[in-house]
């Protein structure tokens, strides 16, 4: 199969940790896509910034859905998610919907550690239902670019927050949000005593199951593509998209 990781913050390094936790994980035969947004925010950060990404997810995966199997949010805020399952037609799991919905089949509350503003991510948590699985989120106190510049630093950091959320949250599971902790729960697992996940990790294993499942586009619903509608001045992939 063939796996888009689109990664709409315009970091490519934040693109290549996704890029190798991706691979670690992936069946034999699975082919890893990195892509990395053209426009917006270097680190998306904000609701605004967001908002942007939104449309630079679109763009970028308008231009390379042809020949994809299904695609994998690499972003923290699930980025356009119901937008991009309105309008393609592959499966697309978000990185942060997939690791919550994996803790809830290993515990029966998950806490978050994030680098961004805890309430976007309460946001989410009740977007996808699962408020009522949140044990508690902690921030901490570093970006997603002193991931790759001081991994250790941020380890320990995370390791730190994961292991509160344990004892004064009472979390069964800990959940990474952030595209730029792909791939850290080995790395912290022994300082951890509950089971860590990341979003790339969980997406990988989900898309490869949906793919098997050979699921059909959505042809009613909220999710079915909403048709032809009047546009201007996108990318002609885009605009081609939205056409259906």
């Amino acid at each position: 199969m063939r796996l888009l990781v689109a990664n709409p913050n315009t970091s490519p390094q934040v693109t290549e940790l996704c890029e190798r936790a991706a691979r670690a994980v992936a069946s034999p035969g699975t082919e890893i896509v990195p892509l990395t947004g053209r426009f917006g925010a270097r680190v998306i950060n904000s609701r605004a910034e967001n908002a942007v990404a939104a449309h630079a997810m679109l763009d970028l995966l308008a231009e390379h859905v042809p020949g994809a199997d299904a695609v994998l949010l690499a972003v923290s805020y699930d980025t356009g998610l119901l937008a991009a399952r309105e309008v393609l037609g592959v499966p697309v799991v978000g990185m942060t919907e997939a690791a919550m919905h994996a803790a809830c089949l290993l515990g029966t509350r998950f806490g978050l550690v994030t680098f961004g503003t805890p309430g976007v991510y309460r946001e989410l948590v009740a977007q996808y239902g699962l408020a009522g699985r949140l044990a508690g989120i902690r921030a901490i106190t570093a970006s997603p670019i002193d991931a790759y510049a001081n991994p250790r630093t941020v380890d320990d950091l995370v390791a730190a927050a994961a292991a509160a959320l344990v004892t004064e949250a009472e979390a069964e599971v800990v959940v990474l949000c952030g595209a730029a902790m792909a791939g850290m729960p080995p790395r912290i697992a022994d300082r951890v005593p509950v089971p860590v996940l990341d979003g790339i990790a969980a997406g990988v294993g989900l898309c490869e199951m949906l793919v098997r499942l050979k699921p059909i586009k959505a042809r009613a619903g909220s999710l079915a593509h909403p048709g032809e509608r009047p546009t201007i001045g996108l990318a002609p992939a885009l605009e081609a998209l939205l056409k259906g």
